[in-house]
């Protein structure tokens, strides 16, 4: 009985010699930011493979890090940055007196990311690429492909859909371009060339109705100029025709506050975006306001031709007559007319203008006096 317990206390004190004795390694190594420079912070974790077991460490203002005390064994040292992982290496086996150097390169890592990412796009990768790649990497290069496969889908649909739409549109066909251009906005409601688009469709569409149909086509109209201009509120040439739009609506203040935001905008172009509501409301029969917009474009472009000959043509609405049938122009009218003639002399307008002129001058009463008749009266008599 003595003898085995001799014997038991003897192995626990060889097993115990055994642990005392047991011999220990370390990891050591230096990281690079993608800088080049040695980064300070970065997060190594150093993680056993044949048994469980997990260490942390972080590296110095150098860049360096070092972990002792690790049993002899087979690792795989992780860095993080940001809470991020950045690179790895597998199957690390440690060995007795000096440290395993293990060091990162993030400047080169991020070139290499760079290097399999464009060989990725370009369908191009190597055997050894995709040997390099962990597999973190070959996941998230598989979902990026996957990625780039869906978006070059959508950008088609969208290219395709937004050119029916323009063909549609330049054939004034208007109800086509309506469902391409909605096609379109449904695939990439950001692309405001498309809801601009989408606006001309359903203004084209209202000139083609009557009633409810119109006044619902327009309303749409507006609505979808409101959405591009929300997406792009410095495009002058949105405010410009949805301005349009608003006095086709009636809406002669809100049009009128849209001019005013298109050019001060575009200023190069102000004349033409208040000779166009000018335009618009001339047929749509509101002579006074038509008349306030042709002048505001004059302001904005005194050699804006065509803007004074339909400024001519606004006051002369405002012509009297003499009961013998004369005209009497208002002040203002003859000078719009000469400043076109001025401007264009051989301009589309210029018999017209010159007609105004004709039929302005024809109202002036003239009376013709003898000079030399004048002077005799009021020479003094002689005394005989």
């Amino acid at each position: 009985m003595t003898g085995r317990k001799l014997a038991w206390l003897g192995a626990a004190s060889l097993l115990l010699a055994g642990v005392s004795l047991a011999q220990t390694s370390s990891i050591a190594g230096q990281v690079k930011g993608e800088d080049g420079k040695p980064l300070q912070g970065a997060l190594i974790r150093i993680e056993r493979l044949d048994i469980k077991g997990n260490y942390r460490v972080k590296t110095n203002k150098k860049g360096e890090y070092f972990h002792a005390g690790l049993p002899l064994g087979t690792y795989r040292v992780i860095v993080e940055v940001d809470g991020k992982e950045v690179d790895r290496v597998e199957n690390v086996r440690t060995r007795l007196g000096d440290p395993t150097e293990i060091n990162f390169d993030l400047q080169r890592i991020k070139q290499r990311r760079e290097a399999l990412e464009r060989a990725a796009e370009s369908g191009q990768l190597t055997q050894e690429q995709l040997r390099e790649m962990t597999p973190e990497q070959r996941a998230a290069l598989e979902r990026a492909a996957k990625e780039r496969a869906a978006q070059l889908a959508r950008n088609k649909a969208l290219n395709d859909a937004f050119n029916a739409g323009m063909q549609a549109l330049q054939a004034k066909q208007f109800d086509q371009a309506v469902e391409s251009f909605t096609k379109a906005s449904e695939i990439d409601p950001k692309q405001h060339v498309v809801w601009a688009h989408l606006a001309d469709a359903y203004i084209g569409l209202a000139g083609t109705k009557t009633g409810a149909e119109q006044e619902a086509a327009l309303a749409k109209g507006l609505e979808c100029y409101q959405k591009a201009l929300e997406i792009k509120p410095d495009e002058a040439a949105y405010h410009n025709n949805y301005a349009l739009a608003l006095a086709r609506a009636k809406k002669f203040d809100e049009a009128q506050a849209e001019l005013t935001k298109a050019a001060q905008l575009d200023p190069a172009n102000a004349g033409r975006y208040y000779y166009n509501l000018g335009a618009l409301l001339v047929n749509s029969g509101q002579n006074e306001p038509a008349g306030e917009a042709f002048k505001k474009a004059i302001e904005a472009d005194p050699n804006y031709a065509d803007a004074h000959y339909q400024y001519g043509v606004s006051l002369m609405a405002k012509a009297q007559f003499t009961p013998e049938g004369k005209v009497i122009a208002p002040p203002g009218a003859r000078e719009a007319f000469e400043k076109y003639l001025q401007l264009k002399p051989d301009g589309p307008f210029a018999e017209a203008a010159k007609g105004m002129i004709a039929t302005i001058d024809a109202g002036v009463q003239t009376e013709y006096t003898n000079p030399e008749a004048e002077q005799k009266k009021k020479r003094p008599t002689k005394k005989k």
